[in-house]
């Protein structure tokens, strides 16, 4: 089952993503929350057994639909760097043997067909294409063989990082924090279906029709489930959390010459089992 997060005329809802379009469930099964933080505080990782619709009402292409942020006022986003084992050797790195752990600010996202913004001060705009998996469980010092228990869904991200900014200091926020530059979406997707924690399967970047990043989850040196129990001892996991798994290799900042983004570009994440993640790069106005 896919869910979307969408502006409708009346305020922010979720729709269900199907093969004729979206349905609103605003409409569709009016006793659900409204906002996808709402319905995971509420229904928790009983996703598919929640949403069901009551009324029948007509789907709408997806191309007409105002889309948000999958979740679009996460409590927190939680990101991972240099979680493959190729890209960190691409970066000068040998696998880590804790990952790098950093966060994002919501007021960096932006969702599937909608732009990636280039700021102004700044050309190197970097893509990187990210698996994410959503919590819908309120967790605590999970361990590696109940992990999953928490995950509600998984989705994709194009971390738009701004490469200068992410070196001016030891800490990689600034780089990874300006405004629309985290496309996330386009749907969370339940785990039903798919492969268990999303392992070995393929992960792609293309940038302007030309292949950019093309791997494998089987390279993730903290799998899923090795990233909950890590970030559970760490943190109270709560629903709607998002966490933003890291990128393999082929980034524009490693290749010779650098390959950044500019405006007029169309980028799209591309994951087995999720779909397709696309959007345009324009300058900041």
């Amino acid at each position: 089952m896919k869910l979307v997060s969408f502006q409708a005329a009346d305020g922010p809802a979720v729709g269900l993503l199907t093969k004729e379009g979206v349905i609103d469930l605003s409409r569709a099964a009016p006793h659900l929350p409204r906002t996808m933080k709402g319905l995971l505080q509420e229904y928790g990782t009983d996703l598919v057994s929640a949403v069901r619709t009551k009324r029948d009402v007509t789907p709408v292409p997806l191309g007409e639909i105002d889309l948000l942020p999958v979740v679009p006022n996460p409590n927190k986003i939680i990101c991972i760097g240099r979680n493959y084992a190729a890209h960190a050797r691409e970066g000068g790195a040998e696998p880590l043997e804790y990952p790098d752990i950093f966060m994002r600010a919501a007021t960096s996202l932006t969702a599937h067909n909608k732009p990636i913004i280039r700021p102004t001060c700044s050309e190197t705009l970097d893509y990187e294409a990210e698996l994410v998996f959503v919590v819908g469980l309120k967790t605590r010092h999970a361990t590696e063989e109940n992990a999953l228990d928490c995950i509600a869904g998984y989705s994709m991200f194009n971390e738009g990082s701004i490469r200068n900014y992410q070196r001016k200091a030891t800490q990689w926020t600034p780089g990874k924090n300006f405004d629309r530059t985290g496309a996330f979406g386009p749907a969370l997707v339940t785990p039903d279906g798919l492969p268990e924690a999303m392992h070995g399967v393929r992960i792609q970047t293309r940038l302007n029709g030309e292949t950019m990043q093309d791997a494998n989850t089987d390279d993730l040196i903290f799998p899923v489930r090795r990233l909950v129990a890590i970030l559970s001892e760490i943190m109270t996991l709560e629903p709607g959390d998002v966490v933003v798994t890291g990128t393999p290799e082929g980034v524009g900042h490693a290749r010779r010459p650098p390959v950044w983004m500019k405006a007029g570009d169309r980028v799209e994440v591309e994951i087995d089992g999720l779909g397709t993640l696309v959007n345009g790069i324009e300058d900041e106005s």
